[in-house]
């Protein structure tokens, strides 16, 4: 048994490298201990999310745990998403008890590709990612070719340092493991965050810091967080009224293809999709059904192809609009390419998965109280730079590093309002730039022209920038 003299909730470190204990209670006669084994699939089991919620971790249990140290926050984050995971890893690393609701009762991600660029990379590196594990196909930019004659021009990233910076397209499910892994996994700097599926949030008050659940239970937190997408229930309570993202008269098809399905294309050669420049190959439809947009990458060690097929769709308030599509309907939509496309597109299998694109006005703020947005919850927005993800992940950087250890819940307000300083000129350029390039048809294909574009989204470094922030108005430097 530790020493202890008044046990409270708080993390404890020490040098001590013996296996970590869970450690709970609140006072010296109400304490519990779990070891090593309760611990499974990242995940806490019943034996031990059961237990109070006032948890803490400890590496050594002999550690003295006083009225001296630094208290933690205590964190509710919304949405089990990549920035909802992103965020939870960034803030358990300082310390703080950090707690995840999910709305689905299993948290599984949607079979999808997804880029994720080096702006993104380099906030995951500093976190202790695992580049290997996210199995990713080296981003080194994109083919465009003719819809008509099939003919291709590679264009690669126009930063002279990409090749030694690479980003990665990977598969969604890949992306969410591993950020499962340091956001929950017993490894790692901080307590582990906890991860309560089937919580359905219904409102929030952001000046007092607490949620309410559908079953009526109300949860106290120093930090909200909304990472609860494009429709979001704390930016509700943050702005005060309901806004939804208007319909932006685009949808998709999204389809994940085994690539061994490849040797079935028999008279068609499949060169231009395995050979030539690694990334991405798209390819654009400017006349006849509206404008439309393919776009195809390897994904997960080159083992599945990510179809994106994006067409005008003008009934996407349709009550009768359905998520789901078939292979016919989409080859109809697509019927006049040249046929080395429609030969791949003819691969994917029935059921299609549908999405509808939209975009999210320009947000008053994201931020009220104890509570912030992050990710699409606050700028929601069409996927034509491919920044989403990186958005989110940068934002949960940022709060990590305003939001260090020592960090007291009356210092929360002033953090965000940094947080909003730092993050939503970024955000906001990013909702506007990708509607803009997929709406304007001078703007179309621009990110990979641009010099300026480039430069601006993957040289960012959300790390350092919001430390130097941090030391400025907050540390020793204020």
């Amino acid at each position: 048994m530790p020493n202890v003299q008044h046990a409270r909730s708080g993390p404890v470190q020490s040098s001590n490298t013996a296996s970590p204990f869970w450690i709970g209670g609140q006072g010296p006669d109400d304490l519990w201990i779990a070891t090593p084994c309760h611990i499974k699939d990242h995940a806490i089991v019943a034996s031990i999310s059961d237990l109070p919620p006032r948890l803490f971790f400890c590496r050594d249990t002999t550690a003295m745990i006083n009225e001296d140290s630094p208290q933690p926050l205590k964190v509710t984050i919304v949405g089990a998403g990549i920035g909802g995971l992103a965020t939870a890893i960034a803030l358990r690393r300082n310390g703080h008890l950090v707690q995840v609701l999910e709305t689905s009762e299993i948290k599984t991600e949607i079979g999808a590709g997804i880029g994720v660029q080096v702006n993104a990379l380099r906030v995951l590196e500093h976190w202790g990612l695992v580049r290997e594990n996210l199995k990713g196909v080296s981003y080194d930019g994109i083919t465009t070719f003719d819809s008509k004659t099939g003919d291709g021009v590679a264009r690669r990233w126009l930063l002279p340092d990409m090749d030694q910076n690479r980003s990665l397209l990977c598969h969604r499910k890949d992306v969410h493991d591993e950020l499962m892994r340091l956001a929950v996994g017993v490894e790692g700097e901080g307590p582990p965050a906890r991860l309560h599926l089937g919580r359905r949030v219904v409102d929030c008050s952001p000046e007092d810091g607490t949620i309410t659940l559908k079953d009526g239970e109300i949860i106290h937190a120093d930090l909200v967080i909304g990472a609860d997408g494009l429709h979001s229930i704390i930016r509700t309570s943050i702005l005060g009224h309901v806004q939804t993202a208007p319909a932006s008269g685009y949808s998709c098809f999204r389809s994940l293809v085994d690539a061994s399905k490849l040797r079935e294309i028999d008279d068609i050669d499949a060169e231009w999709f395995t050979e030539g420049l690694s990334g991405m190959r798209g390819l654009q439809i400017k006349e006849g059904e509206g404008y439309r947009m393919v776009v195809m990458y390897l994904c997960r060690s080159g083992t599945l192809i990510n179809l994106v097929s994006i067409y005008a769709d003008p009934h996407q308030d349709n009550p009768d609009w359905s998520p789901v599509g078939t292979r016919e309907e989409l080859l109809r939509i697509f019927h006049d390419l040249h046929p080395k496309f429609l030969a791949l597109l003819s691969l994917s299998d029935t059921p299609i998965l549908r999405w509808q694109l939209r975009v999210l006005p320009l947000l008053d703020n994201w931020i009220r109280g104890h509570a912030a947005l992050l990710g699409d919850a606050a700028h929601a927005t069409l996927p034509t730079l491919g920044q989403g993800a990186a958005l989110a992940i940068e934002e949960a950087g940022a709060l990590g590093c305003l939001l260090p250890r020592g960090t007291r819940r009356e210092d929360v307000p002033g953090r965000l309002e940094a947080y909003q300083t730092l993050r939503k000129p970024r955000g906001d350029y990013v909702n506007r730039e990708a509607l803009e390039q997929a709406t304007e048809p001078v703007k179309r294909g621009l990110y990979f022209r641009s010099h300026e574009v480039q430069d601006y989204l993957l040289r960012h470094n959300a790390i350092k920038d919001a430390q130097e922030y941090y030391e400025k108005y907050f540390g020793s430097g204020a």
